[in-house]
C-alpha cells in the first residue's frame, strides 16, 4: 500500500478509537474536569512510550504551543460537553471541524478549497444533521456552546502538520500535560472511585486519547487536513451509536438516513481524491 493511501487509513483508525470517547465518558460518574484529568494523565504514558519507542524528541516552540491549545483545547470542551449535553449533540456539534478547517486554511494559508472538498464539506454536515435532528435542542445549551467550541480547536488538530516549524506529536504530548495539571486536582474531589469509574477512565486515556492521538499524528504526515477531517465522519456516527446500544438511547430512521449519507460521502470522497492522484502520475 502507497504512502498517500496509509495515510488516510491511520486517520480512519484513529477515529474509530475516538469515537468510544461518548460511551466511556457516559459511564463515568465523575465531572468533566475529573474524567478529562485523570484520561489525559493516563494518555501521558502512552504517548511517552511512542515517544521512547520512536526516539522522538519533544521539541518546544510557539507552534507547538498553540497545537498543544489546539488538543487540550479539544479533550477538555469535548469532554466537558459530553457531561452537560446529550452525546449526540456533543459529537455533532464538534464536526463542525471541516468547516472550520476550511476557514481557518482560508485564512491563514491562503488556501482555496476544491469544488470536490466543498461539496463533500456540504453534504456530510447535511448528512450529520439528519443523524442528530431528532435530538438536537434536547441537550443543556451551555453544552452545546462548548461542543462547538471543540469544533474549532478540532480543526486545529487537523492542522497541526501544516504549522510552520511544527511537531504534531510534541503538540499531543503538552496538550495532555496542560489538561493533566488542569483536571488533576478536581479528580481529588471526587468520592466515587468504584470499579466502573476507574476502568472508564483508563479506557479514555490509553485508546480514546493515546493511542488514537498517536496514530492520528501517524496519518497527518500523509494526508491533508481537510481529507483527514473528512474521514473522521465515521466518528460522529458511532459515538452515538455506541451510546445508544449500551445506554438505550434510541435512534431513529432519520438517523439511519444520515449514516449512509456521511459514510457513502467520506467513502466517495476518498475514492475520487485516490483515482484524481493516479491520474495525475
Amino acid at each position: 500500500m502507497k504512502r498517500n493511501q496509509v495515510g488516510p487509513l491511520w486517520v480512519f483508525l484513529s477515529a474509530l478509537l475516538l469515537s468510544t470517547g461518548g460511551l466511556f465518558i457516559k459511564m463515568s460518574p465523575w465531572n468533566g474536569f475529573s474524567i478529562n484529568g485523570a484520561r489525559c494523565f493516563i494518555a501521558l504514558f502512552v504517548v511517552g512510550a511512542y515517544l521512547l519507542l520512536t526516539k522522538h524528541r519533544l521539541k518546544l516552540n510557539r507552534w507547538v504551543l498553540l497545537g498543544s491549545f489546539f488538543v487540550g483545547g479539544t479533550c477538555l470542551l469535548y469532554s466537558l460537553a459530553n457531561t452537560l449535553t446529550t452525546a449526540a449533540n456533543a459529537i455533532v456539534l464538534q464536526f463542525t471541524a471541516p468547516i472550520f478547517v476550511i476557514v481557518l486554511s482560508m485564512i491563514f494559508w491562503k488556501k482555496k478549497p476544491k469544488k470536490m472538498e466543498l461539496i463533500s464539506c456540504a453534504v456530510v454536515i447535511v448528512g450529520v444533521v439528519f443523524f442528530f435532528v431528532d435530538g438536537i435542542g434536547a441537550g443543556n445549551m451551555l453544552g452545546n456552546l462548548l461542543a462547538l467550541c471543540a469544533g474549532l480547536t478540532y480543526a486545529g488538530v487537523f492542522l497541526l502538520n501544516d504549522l510552520p516549524d511544527a511537531d504534531p506529536i510534541s503538540s499531543v504530548f503538552f496538550g495532555n500535560v496542560i489538561c493533566a495539571l488542569v483536571g488533576i486536582p478536581s479528580v481529588m474531589g471526587e468520592t466515587d472511585f468504584g470499579a466502573q469509574a476507574l476502568l472508564s477512565v483508563v479506557l479514555l486515556g490509553v485508546f480514546q486519547v493515546g493511542l488514537a492521538y498517536v496514530i492520528m499524528c501517524i496519518g497527518l504526515k500523509n494526508t491533508p487536513p481537510l481529507t483527514a477531517s473528512l474521514i473522521t465522519g465515521i466518528e460522529p456516527i458511532l459515538n452515538p451509536i455506541l451510546v445508544a446500544i449500551f445506554f438505550r438511547e434510541a435512534i431513529g430512521p432519520l438517523a439511519m438516513v444520515g449514516a449512509v449519507i456521511v459514510i457513502g460521502t467520506v467513502l466517495a470522497y476518498n475514492v475520487l481524491s485516490a483515482r484524481a492522484a493516479a491520474s495525475v502520475k
